[in-house]
């Protein structure tokens, strides 16, 4: 079983995601989704996880962070992913698997890439049509963004805002909202799977420096040009007809092997 944190570069930022077993909704209850927030506070206590963005809904996270070059990231996701699955398994009386076996994990270039990949994490739950705006759901990162907490506070907002160029909250708040409400505009959010089926986004030059850093894990994958953005990816002949759409991220090379225990 490949090592998930090989493919981790250091200094990158990473889009993650990761699905309930089977789709299950093993997360559609509020106290559920809060004791995963619970353990993510703990992976940035312990292990220095750098949280740029993220949100839980009911059968599947986003987690945007920085790879920081402490291998902190694969250790984050076993404790908070092995932790909810023990609350959850011994409170209900349940046993088997919580999660998907495998998480996925793009890299994203850090420029406009990045903002957009920080708005389509926020307006998840608005394209899913559970809320109308982003700040209606509790467990985003949008609404700490926002409204940061004097305590518990997840979001690296330094991280954050020098990434995007700012080094004023106020300001940077301000381009946060926009963001999100230029979207809303164009109409209702639509699903782009290239933010969770590929290995990298961004520019060109961008995802072929990825591939090459890769080296023979991405000797396989392919440069693409989808919707103004480039992405790299699996051939066609390696998915599977089997697997819809949803599904698609979480197989074959192109996602990551993880053991929950």
């Amino acid at each position: 079983m490949p090592r998930a944190h090989r493919y981790f570069l250091p200094g990158y930022v990473w889009h993650i995601t990761h699905r309930c077993h089977k789709q299950e909704f093993l997360l559609k209850f509020a106290k559920d989704r809060q004791r995963w927030l619970h353990w993510l506070f703990e992976a940035r206590k312990r292990y220095g996880l750098c949280v740029l963005n993220y949100v839980v809904t009911s059968n599947h996270i986003h987690l945007l962070v920085k790879d920081t070059g402490q291998d902190n990231i694969p250790a984050s996701l076993q404790l908070m992913e092995g932790r909810t699955a023990q609350e959850y398994n011994r409170r209900k009386g349940r046993k088997g698997a919580y999660w998907e076996d495998r998480y996925h994990a793009t890299a994203v270039e850090t420029d406009e890439h990045f903002t957009r990949c920080i708005t389509y994490i926020d307006l998840n739950m608005v394209r899913a049509g559970v809320v109308t705006h982003p700040k209606y759901w509790p467990q985003g990162g949008y609404r700490e963004i926002q409204s940061p907490p004097e305590r518990y506070r997840i979001i690296d907002l330094t991280c954050l805002m020098e990434l995007c160029g700012m080094s004023n909250l106020v300001k940077f708040q301000q381009r946060h909202r926009q963001w999100v409400d230029e979207e809303l505009r164009r109409g209702k959010p639509k699903r782009d799977g290239g933010w969770s089926q590929s290995i990298a986004l961004g520019s060109d030059a961008f995802v072929r420096k990825v591939q090459d850093a890769l080296g023979l894990k991405a000797r396989d994958r392919v440069v693409t040009n989808v919707n103004d953005k480039f992405e790299l990816k699996e051939t066609a002949a390696r998915y599977s007809t089997k697997n819809d759409p949803e599904k698609e991220h979480l197989s074959a090379k192109n996602a990551l092997k993880w053991n929950m225990f």
